[in-house]
This record gives structure tokens, C-alpha cells and sequence, in this order.
């Protein structure tokens, strides 16, 4: 079983989690492993160390509303400490998210162009062939 109390020492090394004997046996949700996997990729050490502060979200709020707003954070592609603390609020407080996502320069931007009439009627006339 994961104690809660360990997550304040495992924050002082940054490889604590790794090295850690509590966590070794523990099966967390998988979208904690999903984000922590993420956060390293992207963002390499500063990666572990805010994958460190979503893990002590749950000295704070439930288990639940953390994994759940770990979840909603990687569907919707903002990965991050902060927007995790404010999906878990929102979820507590029963209000919709706002999340500003420049405050997310490492995330892929993605940029979505007007379709023109041309490629719709293209499209009508390669279904009709």
C-alpha cells in the first residue's frame, strides 16, 4: 500500500521515485506511468520534477480527482503541474476548465486551416465516381 507521507521526502532527490522501496510495489493508475513517461520525454529532468509535484497533489486532494484530472490533462494534450492543479480544482468545484495553453510553450502546436468549397466539392466528386 502507497503512503501518502513518503511523497514529501521523494521530492528532495530528483530520482527519488526511482530509487524509492514504498513505490516499488505500489500500481499506481496508469495514467500516472502515461504522464510520467510524457513529462521525461518532453521535458527531461524538469519532466521528473513535475511529474514529482503531481504526485503530491494527492497530500492534498484525493487519489481519485488526481488521476482523473491526470487523464483529462493527456487527452486534451496539456501536460503539465499546473494544468493538473487546475483540472483538480475544476473537478472539485464542479466547474469548467480554462486552460491557457501558452503557458505551454513545449507542447506541439497545432494549427487548423479553412477548408475551402474546392476540396469539399473534390470530395463529393471522388465519392460519386
Amino acid at each position: 500500500m502507497f503512503q501518502r507521507h513518503y511523497l514529501a521526502l521523494f521530492g528532495q532527490k530528483i530520482n527519488g521515485p526511482d530509487q524509492a522501496a514504498p513505490l516499488a510495489d505500489w500500481k499506481g493508475p496508469e495514467e500516472f506511468a502515461t504522464l510520467r513517461r510524457l513529462l521525461k520525454t518532453r521535458m527531461g529532468k524538469k519532466g521528473k520534477r513535475e511529474c514529482m509535484q503531481v504526485l503530491r497533489l494527492m497530500e492534498t486532494f484525493r487519489i481519485e480527482d488526481v488521476t482523473a484530472a491526470v487523464g483529462d490533462a493527456i487527452a486534451r494534450g496539456a501536460i503539465g503541474f499546473d494544468a493538473i492543479k487546475h483540472l483538480v480544482l475544476c473537478r472539485i468545484e464542479r466547474r469548467p476548465p480554462r486552460l491557457n495553453m501558452t503557458a505551454y510553450p513545449y507542447l506541439p502546436k497545432v494549427t487548423v486551416a479553412t477548408t475551402s468549397a474546392r476540396a469539399y466539392m473534390d470530395l463529393l466528386v471522388g465519392a460519386v465516381s
